[in-house]
């Protein structure tokens, strides 16, 4: 009992047993951190056992060592001219409207291309959606790889279903609903040049329907269109109800009367001109808001602009025969009874233009409008009459 009362007082005063507690921990503790070191070194032993046997078992190393191997930094694209000068590999994306227009008005500074660019043409189709008269643009085509793209607007309902041998497979581009006479359809013309400009090689660029046809082979047109000094868009002055009787006077003073100019929808401009139309801001705002029917927007729009900015780069021409002998707001359509040589005989000969500022007889290189039943005469007489 002495003992007892003896240790607690020994504590309460804090000499003899607080040496001794002291000891006894000196004594514990190593003991425990070898415990405790033991134990971790099993557990570090036990997971890389678990580790190689998954390893093994499963073959993560592999899946591993495979996504290392196709790793590609993002970085590294930009730094490639390729990215700059191949054209999309696909021609649908998400680009809106206004970022589009945005991209396709890009020009570089420099005017000299750092590499063999070949210009091409670009075949601009504006259609509702089937295109009936493609087998006889397949045999134009044809051959000349290289010298040519293709695009076509259709209504965003339409799925086209060309085999993949096709110059059409894949060529849609993104759109929306375009209507006759309002600024739904040359956003549409818009947004095929925007898209045909994301190519770097595209040159020239010619809108068609699906009703259009070539009047000549590949070669004939392709060297008529590089040779011109100018780009074919008519562009003149009707002082009639038709033309300055469709002005507004609200679009002063962006457009005055005396530039007011109305054409043929149908057209064919160099790579200048159709950059000046995708970036324009300010003279679309005055057509879209004081140009509707009975004015007819697509006839007025660009040919207005053009005249305005840059009327030396413009023939005041269309290239795209059409008939409107025969009256109405829309010009004749032909069909398979109409197809002979006579026919296309009248449509060549006969005809004075100015081409390069010389008289020429060659005037246009394609027609319209063509039923789908004309599509077979047209190929059995092609090669005969057009030349291919």
């Amino acid at each position: 009992m002495q003992t007892r009362i003896g240790s607690v007082g020994s504590l309460e005063e804090g000499k003899d047993p607080v040496i001794t507690t002291r000891t006894s921990q000196s004594k514990t503790l190593p003991l425990r951190a070898l415990q405790l070191f033991g134990f971790f070194l099993a557990l570090c032993i036990g997971f890389s056992i678990i580790s190689i046997y998954t390893i093994r078992r499963f073959g993560i190393y592999s899946t591993v060592t495979t996504v290392k191997s196709t790793f590609v930094p993002c970085a590294e694209e930009p730094n490639s001219l390729d990215h700059w000068r191949k054209p999309p590999l696909s021609l649908l994306h998400s680009m809106s409207d206004k970022e589009l227009l945005w991209r396709a008005s890009f020009v570089p500074r420099i005017k000299k291309y750092p590499f063999n660019r070949l210009p091409k043409i670009a075949f601009m189709f504006l259609t509702k959606g089937p295109l009936p008269l493609a087998p006889l643009w397949e045999r134009f085509f044809k051959g000349h790889e290289g010298l040519y793209s293709v695009y076509i607007h259709s209504l965003p309902s339409f799925k086209a279903e060309f085999p993949s041998s096709s110059v059409f497979y894949r060529r849609q581009i993104p759109s929306k609903v375009a209507e006759w006479g309002r600024m739904s359809m040359c956003d549409a013309e818009r947004r095929l040049l925007a898209n045909a400009l994301l190519d770097i090689s595209n040159e020239w660029f010619i809108l068609l329907s699906e009703s259009c046809i070539p009047l000549y082979n590949f070669s004939v047109i392709y060297q008529y269109i590089m040779k011109s000094k100018h780009s074919f868009m008519g562009a003149f002055d009707d002082p009639g109800p038709f033309g300055r009787g469709r002005y507004n006077y609200n679009m002063v003073p962006e457009v005055n009367i005396s530039k007011w100019r109305k054409g043929s929808q149908w057209f064919e401009v160099n790579r200048k001109l159709a950059i000046n139309i995708v970036e324009d801001v300010t003279y679309y705002p005055k057509f879209e808001q004081f140009c509707r029917p009975a004015c007819y927007v697509d006839e007025h729009y660009f040919p207005t602009m053009l005249t305005i900015q840059t009327p030396n780069l413009l023939a005041n021409r269309s290239i795209t025969w059409v008939d409107w002998s025969r009256g109405g707001p829309h010009p004749g359509t032909f069909g398979r009874s109409d197809i002979t040589e006579d026919f296309f005989k009248r449509i060549l000969e006969g005809h004075q233009c100015r081409y390069n500022d010389q008289p020429s007889s060659i005037c246009f290189l394609f027609a319209r409008k063509f039923a789908p039943s004309a599509m077979e005469p047209l190929l059995k007489i092609a090669q005969k009459v057009l030349g291919f």
